[in-house]
């Protein structure tokens, strides 16, 4: 089954519900010439990249029009190996080595008629635990303020998600200030001023009185804290049950993540900004993640993820798969943590919720409950929907021009 053309689009699914800004999915279809396509999407779909990985892909369809579609590993060693730059890996690379792997698993399970986890080994979880995520941007489906200051906002929320069936969340208690548009002055890098840790302390345990001792807060620092803070505003929250403690400083710098681990007694988490297996190693090998997410969008889609995710089990590690972009991502996550023995929790963003983003593709999956149900059409299991696809300007590769050094 030889690829005869990649497209790349972006979907037009508007604002996704949240202060951070515009929302640029961007997804390809890998075609074959026996009639199958499949769909993938690059992990740029939020902050600034998206032009860039719809580029990246282009580049690498060049390298791989008229491969196997089925050789799903060949065409990821292909382009890691013979494209230069994808051995040099960074974001913009691996996202567009991460659409094309997933287009290509979804193929496959296409061809099979099977879903993805059965070809990855199986079912080990039948349903997946979820938590709700980024409750500092507020929830639901509409909501009019976006930017959660006081500690009976954070009550509020958690209240209105129990009410919906979880019974875990995620915060971050400190991207916005203490001032009632969320705005500065509000210095998060340490020593910190007491304000600030009082201010973070008293917003988590909001929470934790409204969710009981049964609830699980993660809490996130977005890697926007440095070391120090991280260290004091991790203390501090110890006595609150943190489930674990989410990119407290630079994700890439691993020392001081270790210096994290050892003065603080909460789990660490990371691995959204970590790519394939190599970028995991030294964390692992050192010892200072307890839960890793890779993002399948990001890391090198489901061919590295699956290395990944097996490479942690080795550390007893358990994963998170990162989920923040358009409903192909979700439903391609959904189908990797059914596999996982050391799956743990699947994240449900904010942005998931939003009616434009859930309308854009054909399959709107939502957890009950708390709880995924995983899809067991073939393939990964979505797709845009026909009004979607002749909303999007589409770029279409067709020729091969492999890399010549």
């Amino acid at each position: 089954m030889k690829i005869t053309s990649i497209d790349v689009m972006q979907l037009k699914s508007g604002n996704a519900g949240s202060s951070r800004g515009a929302w640029s999915p961007v997804i390809c279809r890998v075609n074959t010439d026996e009639g199958l396509c499949g769909y993938g999407e690059a992990g740029l779909a939020y902050g600034k990249g998206w032009r860039a990985g719809f580029g990246m892909i282009q580049d690498f369809a060049e390298a791989i029009i008229g491969m196997d579609a089925m050789k799903s590993e060949l065409i990821w060693e292909t382009i890691f190996r013979k494209t230069f730059w994808g051995m040099g890996g960074g974001t913009v690379v691996n996202a567009a080595v991460s659409a094309i792997d997933i287009a290509l698993w979804d193929i496959k399970g296409k061809a099979l008629n099977v879903p993805v986890y059965q070809l990855l080994g199986g079912k080990t979880n039948e349903v997946l635990r979820t938590y709700a995520s980024q409750l500092q941007f507020n929830w639901g489906e509409k909501i009019d303020k976006q930017t959660l200051v006081t500690p009976d906002e954070y009550a509020d929320v958690t209240k209105r998600v129990i009410a919906e069936g979880y019974n875990a969340v995620k915060v971050d208690p400190i991207i916005f200030s203490d001032r009632h548009d969320g705005k500065g002055p509000w210095k998060i890098t340490g020593p910190l001023e007491k304000k600030v840790i009082r201010t973070v302390y008293d917003r988590v345990l909001a929470m934790r009185e409204a969710g009981g001792d049964d609830l699980d807060i993660i809490v996130e620092m977005h890697s926007n804290t440095d070391t120090t803070a991280a260290i004091q505003i991790g203390q501090a929250l110890e006595e609150l049950r943190i489930f674990y403690y989410e990119e407290p400083c630079h994700p890439l710098n691993v020392e001081n993540m270790v210096e994290i681990k050892n003065k603080v007694n909460i789990p660490i988490a990371s691995g959204e900004r970590l790519y394939t297996r190599y970028g995991y190693r030294e964390f692992l090998e050192k010892r200072v993640l307890h839960v890793v997410q890779p993002d399948l969008c990001l890391c090198g889609g489901i061919t590295e993820a699956k290395k990944i995710c097996d490479m942690a089990n080795t550390y007893d590690c358990q994963v998170q798969i990162h989920v923040c972009g358009s409903p192909i991502s979700k439903a391609a996550a959904l189908q990797i943590e059914a596999v996982l023995p050391n799956f743990l929790i699947h994240e449900h963003h904010q942005r998931a919720l939003n009616p434009v983003s859930r309308a854009s593709c054909l399959y709107d999956y939502q957890p009950i409950n708390g709880f995924y149900e995983i899809p067991s059409l073939p393939g990964i299991g979505q797709e845009p929907t026909p009004e979607t696809l002749a909303q999007c300007e589409i770029i279409t590769i067709s020729n091969a021009r492999p890399y010549m050094s």
